[in-house]
C-alpha cells in the first residue's frame, strides 16, 4: 500500500519549512548573510539542526532559497504598486520607488542578497534575483515607450542600469549613512526615483510630479 501524506501533514511540513526560512530572514536582517548558519537558524525556528537539513540539505540551499523568497516578495510588491498606477509612466515611477523602499527598509538583508561575501556559492540565486527585478523594470520602461511617454531606447540596458544605480546608491559601499531617519530616507527615495525617471527620458517637471505620486503610497513604509 502506497503511503500518502494527509493534507494536515502537508500543511505542517510546509509551515515548518516556512518557519525555517523566516528564521533565516530574521537572522540575515540582523547580522547579515554571514550570520545565516544552520545551528542559530534552527534555534530561532525552534527545530533541531537535523530538521533544517531535511528541508535544506546544505547552507547554500538555505541561503539560495532565502534569496529567492525575498526576491519573490519584492517582485510581487513591485507589480502591485505598478499595476495600481494610473498610467505607464507612473507605473515605472511606482516600480522604482518600491525597489528603493524595499532596499532601504532592509539594507543589511539587501546587501546580503546582492553582494555580501559568503562562504558558499549562491551566485545563481543572486543573478536570478537581479534578472527578475530588472525584467520587471524593463517591462515598465517598454510600456512607457510604446505609449509615447519615453523616447525609443534599449529597454534591457536601461533597466539594468537603473537597477544598478539604485543598489549602488542605496546599499553599496558608497551609500550614505544615517538613512535611519525617516525624513532622510524619504528624501533618498525621491532623489533616486527622480534620477531614474530623468535617465530614461521623462521631462523634469513631469518627473517631479510622478515622484510625488509614487512616493505617497510608500509613506507608511518609510515612516514619513
Amino acid at each position: 500500500m502506497v503511503y500518502r501524506r494527509t493534507q494536515q501533514v502537508v500543511k505542517r511540513l510546509a509551515a515548518r519549512r516556512q518557519a525555517i526560512l523566516a528564521a533565516a530572514r530574521e537572522t540575515a536582517s540582523e547580522g547579515g548573510m554571514a550570520a545565516v548558519q544552520i545551528a542559530p537558524v534552527a534555534t530561532r525556528a525552534r527545530v533541531a539542526a537535523g530538521t533544517v537539513y531535511r528541508y535544506f540539505p546544505s547552507k547554500a540551499d538555505l541561503i539560495s532559497e532565502l534569496i529567492a523568497e525575498v526576491s519573490r516578495d519584492e517582485l510581487a510588491a513591485i507589480r502591485r504598486a505598478a499595476d495600481a498606477a494610473p498610467g505607464p509612466s507612473s507605473a515605472l515611477a511606482a516600480a522604482v520607488t518600491t525597489v528603493a523602499v524595499h532596499v532601504l527598509s532592509h539594507r543589511k538583508l539587501a546587501w546580503g542578497i546582492l553582494a555580501e561575501p559568503v562562504d558558499v556559492d549562491v551566485t545563481a540565486s543572486r543573478l536570478a534575483s537581479r534578472r527578475e527585478i530588472a525584467g520587471e523594470i524593463e517591462l515598465r520602461i517598454g510600456a512607457a515607450v510604446r505609449a509615447g511617454h519615453l523616447p525609443a531606447q534599449d529597454t534591457a540596458l536601461a533597466s539594468t542600469a537603473l537597477l544598478g544605480a539604485l543598489h549602488e546608491s542605496l546599499v553599496g559601499p558608497l551609500a550614505p549613512d544615517n538613512l535611519d531617519d525617516p525624513g532622510r530616507l524619504r528624501d533618498a527615495v525621491q532623489t533616486v526615483t527622480l534620477l531614474a525617471l530623468r535617465a530614461v527620458g521623462v521631462m523634469d517637471a513631469r518627473a517631479r510630479g510622478l515622484v510625488v505620486q509614487a512616493v505617497m503610497p510608500a509613506r507608511i513604509l518609510i515612516g514619513a
